[in-house]
């Protein structure tokens, strides 16, 4: 088995952005060239949010001004506005993701503004990227397996946004089980029927480990197809806006579970582990994802 899965590595932005701890513009930037050294090679590596809702991701600019461009990486921006996206612009990320949630009580506490609106502001960039250019465009569906405020999301509603996303000019869209809601036999439901609307847009998966079921719902996805999920180096990660919020798969734990089986990442798995531990202790915190936790096996002469 050969197949290669690709895992856009999520640590610098959704990884952080719930920590206590603050990090520095210096310090993400070096977070970042450690994954990168490890093999990473599509990173969001930062959020074009205001900084006075999520301090832990201010000095965007900063960052993305100490990444030289490089032909070998993929630098994304969350984006959630107009002024977002013209920021991602002026710093020349090779990526930007804009994030529609799928309810709209989630969306108006995150984002405060209701999913239609959120739509409307993804086709206002769609259009303004198509108009005068800018870096590759991905939507990202947040809550798309379960809202903490209005519980179930109707699959029916995820696959009209998606129906909706698939008209405009992007790259790729992604569902995220933002809250750790997912299993998954739900997992390939959704996914048969938003591939049923998609057309040609690349899926991707993005999943959070809240109640343990993390690595199974990523395991359902790529059966079903997908080649493309996120994960968050020492399983960091958290919405600020959501209760309870726990961190995404681990990256390590992700890459063993696929390499083992024989599936190709591009990742160093040592190296990996070893960022989990800088970053983590960074942090004053111990990792989450197992591998790093429990170690390589078979182990290293």
């Amino acid at each position: 088995m050969s197949r290669f899965i690709q895992i856009v590595e999520v640590g610098p932005r959704d990884g952080l952005q719930n920590e206590k701890t603050t990090l520095t513009p210096a310090q993400r930037v070096e977070f970042i060239r450690r994954l990168e050294s490890a093999g990473a090679r599509r990173i969001e590596t930062v959020s074009f949010v205001n900084p006075a809702r999520v301090p832990q991701m201010a000095g965007a600019e900063e960052v993305c001004e100490a990444l030289p461009a490089d032909p070998r990486q993929s630098r994304i921006g969350l984006v959630l506005n107009m002024r977002g996206w013209e920021r991602a612009v002026s710093t020349g990320c090779d990526e930007a993701n804009v994030v529609v949630c799928a309810s709209d009580a989630f969306g108006i506490r995150n984002q405060g503004a209701p999913t239609s609106d959120q739509m409307a502001t993804l086709a206002a960039v769609a259009e303004r990227r198509a108009a005068t250019g800018g870096p590759r465009l991905s939507v990202t569906f947040s809550v798309a397996f379960g809202c903490p405020f209005e519980g179930e999301v109707s699959p029916q509603r995820v696959v009209s946004l998606v129906r909706e996303a698939a008209q405009l000019p992007l790259d790729e869209i992604a569902l995220a089980d933002t809250i750790g809601v997912a299993d998954p036999w739900t997992v390939r439901r959704l996914l048969e029927a938003c591939r049923g609307v998609a057309g040609d847009r690349r899926l991707r998966l993005h999943f959070h480990d809240t109640r343990n079921t993390g690595l199974a719902n990523a395991f359902a996805g790529v059966e079903a197809g997908v080649d493309v999920l996120d994960a968050s180096c020492g399983g960091l990660g958290g919405c600020p806006f959501a209760p309870n919020a726990t961190g995404n798969i681990g990256t390590e734990d992700l890459v063993y579970m696929l390499e083992r089986a024989g599936f190709a990442t591009g990742y160093d798995l040592p190296a990996l582990m070893e960022t989990a531990e800088w970053i983590c202790a960074l942090l004053g915190k111990t990792p989450t994802a197992s591998v790093t936790r429990a170690g390589l096996f078979p182990r290293p002469a």
